[in-house]
C-alpha cells in the first residue's frame, strides 16, 4: 500500500534550476489528494521552495542537513544541521591537484565553493563560469565519471556526487538523500515498502543513486516533461 510519493526536483519535476511549471503543478496537485508528498534535494529548503512556487509540501534540503514544511505560502525550518568542513586548505589543494591533473586550470572565479551547511561544490569551470558553458561541458557526464573515483578517495569524508552539469558536489557523511528519506520515514512512521520515489539523477554517482540502489520502490523520469505518463498509475 503506497501512502507517500517522494521526489527529485531539478531534471525530474522541471528543467535544472527553473520553477516549478502549471503542469506538473497540477499533476502534484492531483497526487496530493491521496497521497502525502515530499520533496527530497541537494539544495536548500529555501531554494527548493521558491523554485516550487511555495507549492505545501514537505521538504528535505542539502540530502537531509534540513527539513522544513511548507504551507499557506511560508516556509517553516525544522532541522538545519551544520558540519563545518574541518580543513579547506587540504581541500583547496587536493582540487587543485585534481585541475592540474586532468587540465582543467582555466576558470572562472572561485576554485571550491564552500557551503554554509558544511557541503562542498568543485566547480570545474569555476564558481563564475557562463552558464551555457557549464551546459555544454559535460552533458553525458562522460568526463567527470572517468576520475569519479578518485575525487571519492581523496574526499572519503563526504558523500560525492556528479552534480549539476559541471561540477562535482559533496556533503558530509552520512548524509545523502538514501539516509534522508529513511530518516523521515523514521520520523513520520512510514515504511519503505509504502514510498515511491521520483528522480531522474540515478546513474553513477547522481544524487538519486543511493535511493536507486535501496529498498524504496523508485520510478525513473528521464524526461520532466512525462510526468504525468511516469504517475499514471497512481493518478487513476
Amino acid at each position: 500500500m503506497i501512502r507517500a510519493f517522494a521526489f527529485d526536483l531539478d531534471g525530474t519535476l522541471t528543467q535544472h534550476r527553473t520553477p516549478l511549471g502549471d503542469t506538473n503543478r497540477r499533476i502534484l496537485e492531483k497526487l496530493a489528494e491521496k497521497y502525502t508528498l515530499l520533496m527530497v534535494g541537494a539544495g536548500s529548503c529555501m531554494r527548493i521552495f521558491k523554485q516550487m512556487g511555495g507549492f505545501p509540501i514537505d521538504i528535505i534540503g542539502n540530502y537531509g542537513m534540513q527539513y522544513a514544511k511548507s504551507a499557506n505560502g511560508e516556509l517553516t525550518l525544522i532541522r538545519d544541521s551544520v558540519v563545518p568542513c574541518a580543513d579547506r586548505d587540504a581541500v583547496e589543494k587536493n582540487i587543485t591537484m585534481l585541475r592540474e591533473k586532468y587540465g582543467f586550470t582555466e576558470f572562472a572565479g572561485d576554485n571550491v565553493e564552500f557551503h554554509d551547511s558544511g557541503c562542498i561544490t568543485f566547480p570545474i569551470l569555476g564558481t563564475q563560469a557562463v552558464q551555457a558553458d557549464k551546459l555544454a561541458f559535460d552533458p553525458d557526464r562522460k568526463k567527470r565519471r572517468a576520475f569519479y573515483g578518485e575525487v571519492c578517495e581523496l574526499f572519503s569524508d563526504y558523500n560525492v556526487f556528479v552534480g549539476g552539469s559541471s561540477s562535482f558536489d559533496m556533503a558530509p557523511k552520512p548524509f545523502n538523500k538514501y539516509y534522508a528519506l529513511d530518516l523521515w520515514c523514521r520520523e513520520n512512521g512510514f515504511g519503505h515498502d509504502e514510498v515511491v520515489f521520483s528522480g531522474d539523477d540515478y546513474g553513477i554517482g547522481g544524487n538519486d543513486e543511493s535511493v536507486y540502489h535501496s529498498d524504496f520502490r523508485f520510478n525513473c523520469v528521464d524526461d520532466y516533461t512525462r510526468l504525468e505518463e511516469y504517475l499514471a498509475p497512481w493518478l487513476k
